[in-house]
């Protein structure tokens, strides 16, 4: 609960950030180029942040707490803190010197147009960020270890509030949409310097620690061994993303329709993808050395539980609501009503996708915590090359929303993937009363939707965005949660004593060093 607090914050502030920056930038060229480089340097920072380091640095640092004590733990994350920083300082620096050849790989319709030159800008601005992001990365992986979840929960709401004053200032002078570009772009930058400003300002706070060292010995190999793949598996929903924008670029907004549309598909994926990786790999691995197979079977169990809990209703809603919460969030200023039907269509086949990148998100700690990240990556690789290359086909056909199918079928390739490697190796164990929760879940929110879609379709008024339209969207979306969740609790799927006694569990206070 605390993780998916501090993650919906920070994606209902991400919906805000996305809303100003369409009715500042609208979906053209500008949009495009910007959007590009933002999605170039947020694939990279997920590649660090948001849990996905946890799948490598959470296993290990506990294997070596438990086997060799506090002082050769804290040896090893000062040394996995130096190594970290220094190599991602380095791989930045590279990366902006060779940023025109990068963009245009990933963006080959910008090639001989001006927006190439926009997004190579902007995308050198926001690079400080990840350089940042290396140090702060390693900070929050190691405070989840310890059982502080709170801190990575919360951190990354820095980033977007910075986004979003810097964007309202920007509307407030009518600024020219290729100069806002560049000024945003150079927030993210500084967006960075703060949230590690924060984090090292609390590790001063804390007990001393190892000195911060730079060491490529055989140790820190075989850590990165195994953790660059499972960095990469991931951030599945993230190459995706981009291996969508490839095949977009060569279309005049499709780039801006895919970013906004994944945008919505980001919060209960956002929501599910930081809880799984920043408290499900943790406590799979404690059960897993401990050799306790009751709680190893109690941790996939709920883990599975809150996955589809969250996805099932979330993939209903966006398909029965889609243009109505498009219109809402970003038909605004420079983004039109053609603009708001396309990113709608595209919408619904990203949704379709969602079960499948959650049940994902479910997988990969039960291979992340046995040390197992090539699995994963196998998996992660195979749907994205299915993705492209269906994107590619259905593109063509079918214009933005072909592209959006594919990227589905590579989500679901994903997960089939894993689920067939996963029960050969070693069986997902799941608890009787999950096995009796599941279709209860799946029940409770085939019922909402059903009355979701009744309603929506009989209620006057066209949900324009404004006014009383926004008013009826909103309550008739909140009528819906409730609803579900009245449906959960009358079927037997969730129960408030057990919530209860959960929120009150504290973690293990010889964790905290």
């Amino acid at each position: 609960m605390t993780v998916l607090s501090g993650t919906l914050a920070s994606r209902l502030l991400g919906f805000g950030r996305d809303a100003l920056i369409a009715a500042l930038l609208g979906a053209g060229p500008v949009a495009d180029a910007f959007l590009a480089a933002f999605q170039l340097v947020n694939v990279v920072r997920r590649l660090l942040t948001e849990g996905a380091l946890n799948a490598a640095l959470v296993p290990a640092w506990l294997r070596i707490y438990q086997q060799a004590g506090a002082t050769k733990a804290a040896a090893f994350a000062g040394r996995v803190l130096g190594t970290v920083s220094t190599g991602v300082f380095a791989a930045t620096f590279a990366l902006a010197l060779l940023m025109p050849f990068a963009m245009t790989v990933l963006a080959p319709g910008f090639a001989g147009e001006e927006t190439l030159t926009l997004a190579v800008t902007d995308a050198r601005l926001m690079l400080p960020y990840l350089a940042f992001a290396g140090p702060s990365t390693v900070l929050l992986a190691l405070s989840s270890a310890q059982g502080r979840f709170a801190l990575a929960a919360f951190a990354p709401l820095l980033f977007n509030v910075a986004m979003i004053a810097t964007t309202v200032v920007l509307l407030t002078r009518h600024q020219d949409p290729s100069e806002a570009a560049m000024l945003l772009a150079a927030t993210i930058g500084l967006a960075g310097l703060l949230q590690l400003a924060m984090l090292a300002q609390r590790r001063r706070g804390r007990n001393p620690a190892s000195p911060v060292r730079v060491v490529v010995d055989a140790e820190m190999r075989g850590f990165f061994a195994k953790a660059l793949p499972g960095m990469i598996a991931s951030a599945g929903p993230q190459l995706l993303a981009v291996g969508g924008a490839i095949i977009a670029s060569t279309t005049p907004s499709a780039v801006s329709w895919l970013y906004f549309a994944n945008r919505l598909i980001e919060l209960p994926l956002g929501l599910v993808g930081v809880a799984m990786g920043t408290v499900l790999v943790p406590e799979l691995a404690r059960a897993l050395h401990a050799g306790n197979e009751d709680a190893l079977s109690e941790v996939q169990s709920r883990g599975l539980e809150l996955t589809m809990g969250l996805a099932l209703p979330a993939t209903l809603g966006l398909m029965i609501l889609n243009e109505p919460i498009v219109r809402l969030l970003f038909e605004h200023g420079a983004f039109n009503a053609e603009d708001t039907a396309a990113t709608a269509r595209v919408l619904t086949w990203l949704a379709a996708a969602l079960p499948a990148q959650v049940l994902t998100k479910a997988l990969q700690p039960a291979f992340f915590a046995r040390e197992d990240t090539q699995t994963p990556l196998r998996a992660t690789l195979i749907g994205f090359s299915a993705a492209v290359a269906l994107s590619f086909l259905l593109g063509h056909a079918f214009g933005a929303g072909g592209i959006a199918a594919g990227l589905a079928l590579g989500a679901w390739a994903n997960a089939a993937v894993l689920l067939r490697r996963g029960a050969a190796r070693f069986g997902f164990n799941l608890q009787p009363a999950s096995r009796r929760r599941l279709p209860r879940i799946a029940l409770a929110a085939a019922v909402m939707a059903a009355l979701l879609w009744s309603a929506s379709t009989r209620i006057p008024g066209t949900f324009d965005g404004h006014g009383l339209g926004a008013a009826m969207l909103l309550a008739l979306i909140a009528v819906a949660v409730i609803l579900y969740t009245v449906l959960l609790l009358a079927l037997g799927a969730i129960s408030w004593g057990e919530t209860v006694r959960a929120l009150r569990q504290r973690p293990a206070r010889d964790l905290h060093l």
